[in-house]
């Protein structure tokens, strides 16, 4: 196994898999490390929905367009969840109240699935295998992928994790300096940060552009905001009303 430090530091997005299946002892730790990964409270406020049939995969593949959903040896679904509190709740005739439509009950929801996602996401690492988080499931249909998924109301998707033996070892991304990312004491001045932001933001854009594999000329800035820009053309207001009844 890798070490916790190989695992983390080292972590890649593997969007190209072996076709080879996880053993069952594989998975099984991965589900362990799921189960056990701390939540709010111990409400523990989430799902996943681990998608192994081929014909499922390759469906949810067509919505999002992402092939490592289609080529991983499994497709995993990480969803708040507070359906299970209230099917719990009900039959000991206590009623619960709507905390999953209020902002902070979604941020709990979001929270306790995305720490179990890393955790599921630790484990493969340490087990060899490869891992790609896809935020697309979200946004890209996120009503059809509920139905295709059975999810009951009071469960919505937050993020999905492909998992396998990787087939690639793509170059490690850079990633924000150190003092941008944990800041002692107190946030950052701004004009401390700039200098920094803009060294990195051209490290990306050198490093996009020499990389292995597909090059492009994406810096960080501009491109993330362009992102976060074609993301708000989604409805996912709208389907997290249906789907928990946030306002």
């Amino acid at each position: 196994m890798k070490s916790v430090k190989e695992s983390l530091l080292e972590r890649r997005s593997i969007r190209r898999y072996e076709r080879q299946p996880i053993e069952p002892e594989k998975l099984d730790f991965i589900y362990e490390a799921i189960r056990n990964a701390p939540t709010s409270y111990n409400g523990q406020q989430f799902s996943v929905i681990a998608v192994t049939d081929q014909a499922l995969k390759e469906q949810l593949y067509e919505i999002t367009e992402q092939k490592q959903i289609k080529t991983s040896a499994v497709f995993m679904v990480f969803c708040m969840d507070f359906h299970k509190l209230r099917l719990a709740a009900k039959q000991k005739g206590v009623d619960t109240p709507a905390f999953d439509a209020t902002i902070d009950g979604y941020t709990v929801g979001v929270i306790d699935a995305s720490l179990a996602m890393m955790s599921a996401v630790t484990a493969a690492e340490s087990l060899g295998l490869g891992c790609c988080c896809v935020g697309y499931i979200r946004t890209a249909d996120p009503e059809k992928v509920s139905q295709m998924l059975a999810l009951p109301r009071g469960v919505s998707i937050v993020c999905g994790l492909a998992v396998g033996y990787p087939r690639e070892k793509p170059d490690l991304k850079p990633k924000l300096p150190l003092p941008l990312v944990v800041h002692e004491n107190r946030y950052c001045a701004d004009d401390r940060m700039l200098p920094l932001l803009d060294r990195y933001d051209k490290e990306v854009a050198e490093f996009n552009c020499c990389r292995a594999g597909d090059r492009t000329d994406n810096d960080w800035a501009c491109h993330i905001a362009d992102y976060h820009r074609h993301s708000m053309e989604h409805s996912i207001r709208e389907y997290l009303e249906k789907q928990i009844g946030l306002k």
